[in-house]
């Protein structure tokens, strides 16, 4: 049965009065941000590697696959802090570490291989900076061109201090890279397509 926040409010206000027993509070919080911004990346940010014969990827190792670039550009209507990451549709399934985001599975379960990305040639404004990754939600942040669903990105003066600069306008190179594993290891009777799918987020700061 569907109740209404009002109902579900009053339950929580006076489920304490009538059990007579401990209690725990409870917030809503957020921010209200004058300042939208959108990401944006060329091509449909669709990277197709088209088809790939078998007998030319590795049996016993990872396969590279040559790096493709797409344009990485984000807009904002007004100077903003920010950070990026990344959402892997296709968590549990890169066959190298949980770093690298997944390429999906062989229809036996196996999986196929891994992607990560990075971010090179960082403009902000119209002036060169660099990327900052933070591991800690945003408590400490280091150098790094890393993209990905364990850190978020954000931009930092280059040559200054490691601290996030609000931005009106970014882009960059995104740097996709790719590994098949080996064919020992994989189920191939019939196509087998790479399904790689992350979503990139951003958070204002």
């Amino acid at each position: 049965m569907n109740s209404s926040p009002a109902v579900f409010l009053a339950t929580l206000l006076l489920a304490p009065t009538v059990l007579a027993a401990s209690s725990t509070d409870f917030a809503v919080t957020g921010t209200i941000t004058p300042n939208a911004c959108e990401p944006m990346l060329s091509g449909g940010g669709v990277v197709d590697y088209g088809k790939m014969p078998a007998k030319e990827l590795n049996t016993d190792s990872p396969t590279s696959l040559l790096p493709e670039t797409m344009q990485m550009e984000v807009l904002c209507e007004a100077p903003t802090f920010l950070a990026l990451s990344t959402i892997d549709n296709r968590a549990g399934t890169s066959a190298i570490n949980d770093y690298w985001h997944g390429l999906g599975l062989t229809d036996s379960g196996e999986k196929l291989g891994a992607t990560a990305f990075a971010l090179f040639n960082p403009v902000a404004d119209g002036v060169t900076v660099k990327t900052i990754n933070s591991i800690d939600g945003g408590a400490t942040w280091h150098p790094s061109i890393y993209l990905g669903h364990y850190t978020q990105t954000s931009v930092a003066t280059n040559g200054g201090a490691n601290t996030p600069i609000a931005i009106r306008q970014f882009s960059a190179d995104l740097r996709v890279y790719t590994m098949v594993d080996g064919t020992d290891r994989l189920t191939v009777r019939d196509e087998v397509p790479l399904d790689g799918h992350a979503t990139v987020q951003l958070k204002y700061l």
